[in-house]
């Protein structure tokens, strides 16, 4: 018996995720950057730039996260940010569902109180199974087990930005997050 070559193989899983990543694009969707990161950024409250076609947090939100996942030792490639809304509104429970899914990373920022919310309803049921009632209610700060995943949110990461001491409070909330690989 013949044995398929790995590049092949490789070959073959890169499309069949292309292929979900397109289908979950026509349903309304939005991811940008890199969907084999470890580590992905959901934000429910976009801003004017961003409803607009620029790049899902590819402003000074963005920017001040990638600083801050290279310090916890995140490699700069190693973003991919997630909308849980659409055109519509929130995305359904469902749908935004398995968009984490297929990103499957080992942890999940919610960097406004709306992509919170959504990782709340979309994962209710994981939540509920959390002893500690504010941990399973993603409390912000607070990292939830989730299906061999971590959980982490943020209370307003971009408002945070022009206030020191919540800066302080964002940074002192992600070094709970490191990379479970090695360090770059």
């Amino acid at each position: 018996m013949a044995q398929i070559p790995n590049t092949q193989i490789k070959a073959a899983h890169v499309e069949a995720l292309r292929r979900e990543f397109a289908s979950l694009a026509e349903r309304g969707v939005w991811v940008c950057g890199n969907v084999f990161s470890s580590i992905v950024l959901v934000k429910g409250e976009l801003d004017d730039a961003e409803r607009t076609g620029s790049d899902l947090m590819g402003g000074a939100d963005g920017v001040a996260l990638r600083a801050a996942l290279g310090r916890l030792g995140y490699a700069p490639e190693d973003f991919c940010a997630l909308a849980s809304c659409g055109d519509e509104g929130p995305l359904e429970p469902a749908l935004f569902r398995e968009a984490l899914e297929a990103l499957d990373p080992e942890a999940v920022v919610a960097v406004d109180d709306a992509a919170a919310d959504e990782l709340r309803e979309a994962y209710a049921e994981e939540l509920a199974l959390i002893e500690d009632f504010n941990t399973a209610a993603l409390m912000p700060g607070l990292v939830a087990p989730v299906m061999g995943r971590r959980m982490l949110a943020l209370d307003g990461f971009e408002a945070a930005l022009t206030d020191p001491r919540a800066k302080q409070r964002m940074w002192a909330y992600l070094k709970q997050l490191p990379p479970e690989g090695a360090p770059y």
